[in-house]
């Protein structure tokens, strides 16, 4: 399993949650996990996804997803399991 961690951040709007859903959808990518939540007008979500299926690699998944962000106006970024595993390690 290549177990992926997505973040979205901004301003809360219509769709983003449809947005993102569909682009890893379309891709081939597993939603395992989903958090979101939305403080006075500003959204936040984390997901735990599986990119084993995808024929697209990672570099290029972010790449796409970090677009579909900026076209809503939020800021999406990927980072592998274990890179974030040892980040937010206490």
């Amino acid at each position: 399993m290549k177990k992926t961690i997505i973040t979205v951040v901004g301003k809360d709007t219509v769709g983003i949650i449809a947005n993102i859903c569909t682009y890893l959808a379309q891709n081939n990518v597993n939603i395992l996990d989903i958090s979101q939540t939305i403080i006075q007008e500003y959204f936040n979500m984390m997901m735990i996804v599986d990119m084993q299926k995808s024929e697209k690699g990672f570099d290029v998944l972010a790449e796409e997803l970090e677009q579909v962000g900026a076209n809503m106006g939020v800021i999406v970024k990927l980072q592998r399991e274990e890179i974030f595993d040892k980040m937010h390690r206490i």
